[in-house]
């Protein structure tokens, strides 16, 4: 389906031309209808299949032919760097449209404080916040909320993980009750349910490839101890012709660790995690989005959100404790039906979690030899190790069974 079907006006049509949006994406296809109609929503869909532009272009396209003043549509986000990357989009679908929008988050110095509260008191159309920064403002008394017409979560799952389920119904008592409510999820667990059913009226309801990378996604593995790692990430990054590499870690220490042996064999990389400052995580960001560094060492702070095109690899330098959050680590690349390669570090302790990613993806993922001159390597096998715990569990003899002299306890009095 084309984006001039959906009767978008003129103008945004234009600024959609420009940015060469010709074919919508299959949850496009099947939101933006709906959306369009005023119907709630709750739609699940992966990581990378066009979801932000699914609620930004029949928002704008209502806002321009309503010609509505004050907060017309507020989307809540998990992370800051989700908050900027939407506010950019709006820039881009909104460029030859009188619509304004303006990223409220958390980590800023006054000046920031002042400007945010400068926007949502003199009513900026589209408001993309944090909702725990969202709140101090809201409690300020100053925010002039009564306009708004669209609440939009987006990352929903991810918001409900870091536990921000009583902030989003605290935000939502601010607003009006008549509105339309859009809820993005890339997986629909009992809490997303239970969250919808408290704040959607009748929603309807759009299911896009749940939890499965990317076709165009190359998957692959490597077997290896926690102290073949670094070599073996040196090793593959050395001499690869790639402008742009995401290497995700699950701890900020062991993104530095990473980050300062990357360093000291002269990558041009850099590191990304919560101690740095908002002023610094941008500008490591922003370098790694024009292409001035090659690679980018994060926590899985940005493995949801941020929309970086052309990202040729992702490196799992540990497999992700959630299986739903190795597909989107993998998911930044292969977006918007490019190609790219994904490679896992499995160590010894990790093949079981690794199991719960293929059996959730429903796919063997090719495991690569380890080279002969980093050593032996752990074998994957996780068969035989869920074999043993079954045996181990199975009911039968009494634990001490085995100790010298044991005797079952008699129940005769």
């Amino acid at each position: 389906m084309e984006f001039k079907e959906f009767d978008f006006t003129d103008e945004l049509m234009e600024g959609l031309n420009a940015m060469r949006f010709e074919k919508a994406t299959p949850v496009q296809e099947k939101t933006i209808p709906v959306i369009k109609e005023g119907n709630d929503l709750i739609a699940c869909a992966q990581t990378g299949t066009g979801k932000t532009a699914a609620y930004l272009l029949p928002v704008i396209d209502k806002l321009v032919k309503q010609k509505s003043k004050g907060i017309n549509a507020l989307i809540l986000v998990p992370t800051r760097e989700l908050a900027i990357q939407i506010d950019q989009q709006m820039e881009g679908f909104g460029y030859f449209l009188d619509v304004s929008s303006t990223a409220i988050y958390g980590g800023n110095d006054s000046a920031e404080w002042n400007r945010q509260k400068t926007a949502l008191t003199t009513g900026s159309d589209i408001v993309i916040a944090t909702p725990g920064r969202l709140i101090q403002h809201l409690t300020m008394g100053y925010v002039k909320i009564d306009t708004l017409k669209h609440l939009i979560l987006d990352e929903a799952d991810r918001m409900l993980d870091m536990g921000f389920f009583d902030d989003i119904m605290q935000v939502v008592k601010y607003l009006p009750s008549e509105r339309q409510t859009l809820m993005f999820s890339a997986t629909m667990p009992p809490k997303i349910r239970e969250l919808a059913k408290n704040i959607l009226i009748e929603p309807e309801e759009v299911n896009i490839s749940i939890s499965k990378p990317a076709e165009g996604i190359l998957q692959a593995a490597y077997m290896v101890y926690d102290t073949q790692k670094i070599p073996l990430l040196n090793d593959l990054l050395k001499d690869k012709d790639l402008p742009s590499i995401i290497i995700f870690s699950s701890t900020k220490q062991k993104v530095k660790e990473i980050a300062r042996s990357l360093a000291s064999n002269n990558f041009n990389s850099k590191a990304i995690h919560s101690d740095l400052e908002q002023s610094e995580r941008e500008d490591v960001l922003r370098e790694f989005r024009n292409r001035n560094t090659q690679i980018l060492v994060a926590t899985d702070i940005i493995a949801r959100g941020i929309d970086i095109e052309k990202i040729d690899l992702v490196i799992n330098f540990d497999v992700p404790r959630d299986a739903e959050d190795y597909v989107h680590r993998v998911g930044r690349t292969a977006r918007a039906q490019t190609q790219g390669v994904a490679i896992t570090l499995i160590n010894d302790k990790e093949v079981l979690e690794f199991h719960k990613i293929e059996r959730l993806i429903e796919k063997d993922i090719y495991k690569i030899p380890l080279p002969a001159e980093l050593g032996d390597a752990p074998v994957y096998n996780p068969e035989e190790i869920l074999n043993k715990r079954r045996k181990r569990n199975k009911p039968g003899k009494p634990k001490n069974a085995k100790r010298k002299n044991y005797k079952p306890k008699s129940n005769k009095k």
